[in-house]
């Protein structure tokens, strides 16, 4: 019951809190939220950004950023549709994306892992860059016809009532959380959000964990962008702009610090599970797409200000609790800690 209740007082435990009310207010409010094809299309409406958001963790919580994902998922998916438009086979066009996105991916962590360029202004940089290559092979057409088979795979149910991408998800979440939670690897990452320089003394090959997490990044966010475009069925040079938001707000309200060094894989998916909820709610009560943006532009913002603010007001009644206590207590609970 202890693990319970300190489950409920933490991060976590006000998230599924938020989860329950947010579900509860949709089956109130829309007769067709508990439909079974309402609930495959709230995973699969969003599941290129929610397979980004694994790997996004393991990023922020070894202390760094990658705003480049989107820009990377549209890049893939434009490489992917532009060799499809040179006749290329479709099984080389989806092979060649993929090392687009590790290519984009090492790029992204030689500059931040070996250059020890700080990661926001490299993404952001690449961010720009990917995007422009991408506008640069379509300029402003729109790609598609596409082999059916490879529509299939982003539109239709393939194992049951789930497409490939979302059985692909939950695989990758339970890799991920070996990885993360139970592994060395796992441990450098967490310590190297830390104190990278701690990390360092103590042996952590830092430069190839950071290098392996960006390699991985673009990897990824190449799969999702090559998925993206078989759900939709055609590409633009535009494909996926914006996505970068959603996913960074998925990770952080999900009790990710920005800081890096904290945070869970269970947090992040009650995040991912609230946010999803939340856009599908809206969805179903017709609100627009710009003032669903503006929703989720403000859990960002409270994410990352709410533990915060936490943290201060703790320290700061820790702080007081100590100038009330006699001197003898005070020492007696400093040498406890």
């Amino acid at each position: 019951m202890t693990r319970i209740s300190e489950r409920f007082k933490s991060w976590e435990g006000l998230l599924l809190v938020l989860l329950v009310a947010v579900v509860a207010f949709n089956i109130i409010e829309s007769p067709v939220y508990l439909g079974g094809q309402n609930f495959v299309n709230l995973f699969q409406l969003s599941i290129e950004k929610i397979m980004v958001a694994l790997v996004m963790t393991f990023i922020i919580i070894n202390g760094e950023i990658d705003l480049s994902v989107a820009s990377m998922m549209g890049l893939s998916a434009c490489v992917l549709a532009t060799l499809w438009r040179l006749g290329q086979p479709m099984v080389l066009c989806i092979l060649v994306a993929l090392i687009v996105g590790l290519i984009g991916g090492a790029f992204n962590g030689f500059w931040i892992s070996m250059a020890g360029l700080p990661s926001l202004a490299v993404t952001l940089a690449t961010l720009i860059m990917y995007r422009g290559l991408a506008l640069v092979l379509l300029e402003d057409k729109s790609i598609g016809q596409f082999p059916q088979w490879f529509n299939d795979l982003g539109q239709k149910a393939l194992f049951g009532p789930l497409p490939l991408a979302l059985v692909i998800f939950f695989v990758g979440f339970i890799l991920a959380l070996v990885i993360l939670q139970y592994s060395g690897f796992g441990r450098y990452v967490y310590v190297i959000g830390n104190n990278r320089d701690v990390a360092r003394y103590s042996g952590v090959r830092v430069q190839r964990v950071k290098m392996s997490i960006f390699i991985a990044s673009g990897f990824i966010a190449a799969l999702a962008g090559i998925f993206l475009a078989a759900r939709l069925g055609a590409v633009r040079g535009s494909t996926a702009e914006g996505f970068e938001l959603d996913i960074i707000t998925m990770v952080l309200l999900g009790g990710v610090s920005i800081f890096g060094g904290t945070g869970t894989l269970f947090g992040v998916l009650l995040s991912i599970l609230l946010v999803l909820n939340l856009r599908n709610g809206m969805g179903l009560l017709n609100i627009s797409g710009n003032a669903q943006t503006g929703v989720i532009g403000a859990l960002l913002i409270l994410s990352v200000l709410v533990p915060n603010l936490a943290a201060r007001v703790q320290a700061e009644w820790n702080r007081r609790r100590a100038a009330s206590q006699p001197p003898a207590a005070v020492k007696q609970a400093v040498s406890a800690e």
